[in-house]
């Protein structure tokens, strides 16, 4: 009797444990799930891959919680084509979705850790700026009263930026009592600050701190990296000052200025000589012509 009852528990426990599975689903449900109102979990996994069973266990664990706190969907999807948009290194990876926005875990296989990094950012941390407010919210120029900065200019052309959108969302949530987090699009809103700044292409991030710039050039783009490249990695660039505001002159005649340039010096000279050719010819005639009125009028007379 008692081996009986030890069967059922065993075979209830089974059970349980298969109805907390987490949902799988494919490509086109995930969208649907994505694209409505819902805010939505999402574990991208794969097959044999042992990290993968570790948080698929884990998130397991917590997705009730998960449910609860975040009012989120819980889901997993099993090699999908979708995860390189949201997280460039793919499986496994633990995204939270806010209402369509997302933003990559990155971190030990922790619950507690998860659950607080997902509720101390229910919502986005990255501020947008343009070229209309970057001065007045960074005050670059005059020493970044405002505190650091760490900005990353993207386009809508730059297919890497667009797989950057959920990492840089991260590195907003982790730093965001310590720094500013932006993003600005350095080919519409943002070009004119792009240009001032030198950027040149995209992605590119820069960190502003005490009216020096400094550039992140390594091609490292994970969460890790940029947290650590903001807190002290950006000692070991080159630190250059924060270019000061064009002004309205400057840029009526930047394209002058750039004509005037060294390597423009022989057409110049040759345009200056012809130019002097042209007005001596040009004095000399009419010269003659006044030289020659009173003469005409004299002979009228007569």
């Amino acid at each position: 009797m008692l081996h009986l009852i030890s069967l059922v528990v065993i075979a209830l426990s089974l059970g349980c444990a298969a109805g907390q599975d987490l949902r799988r689903v494919d490509d086109t449900e995930l969208i649907q799930l994505l694209t409505g109102s819902s805010n939505v979990v999402v574990l991208f996994n794969k097959n044999n891959c042992q990290r993968c069973v570790e948080y698929e266990n884990m998130v397991t664990k917590i997705r009730a919680q998960l449910e609860e706190t975040l009012s989120a969907i819980v889901v997993q999807s099993v090699d999908s084509n979708l995860v390189s948009i949201y997280d460039p290194s793919k499986e496994p990876a633990l995204v939270f979705f806010r209402r369509g926005i997302p933003i990559l875990y990155h971190g030990e296989i922790n619950d507690d850790e998860i659950l607080d990094f997902f509720n101390d950012n229910l919502e986005p941390a990255v501020k947008e700026l343009s070229d209309d407010n970057f001065e007045h919210l960074t005050q670059a120029s005059s020493g970044a009263t405002t505190g650091d900065w760490f900005i990353f200019f993207s386009s809508a052309e730059c297919t890497v930026c667009q797989r950057l959108y959920a990492v840089w969302e991260s590195v907003g949530g982790k730093l965001k009592r310590k720094l500013n987090i932006a993003r600005m699009n350095s080919l519409e809103s943002g070009i004119s600050t792009a240009k001032r700044l030198g950027v040149l292409e995209s992605p590119a991030f820069i960190f502003l701190r005490q009216g020096k710039m400094y550039k992140y050039s390594a091609k490292q783009y994970s969460p890790e990296a940029f947290v650590q490249f903001a807190e002290k990695g950006y000692t070991q660039s080159y630190p250059q000052p924060v270019p000061a505001i064009p002004s309205a002159v400057n840029e009526f005649l930047g394209p002058l200025q750039s004509y005037f340039a060294a390597e423009n010096i022989t057409s110049l000279t040759t345009l200056g000589i012809f130019a002097l050719v042209v007005l001596f010819f040009v004095g000399k005639k009419v010269a003659k012509i006044f030289s020659s009125e009173p003469a005409k009028t004299k002979n009228k007379s007569k």
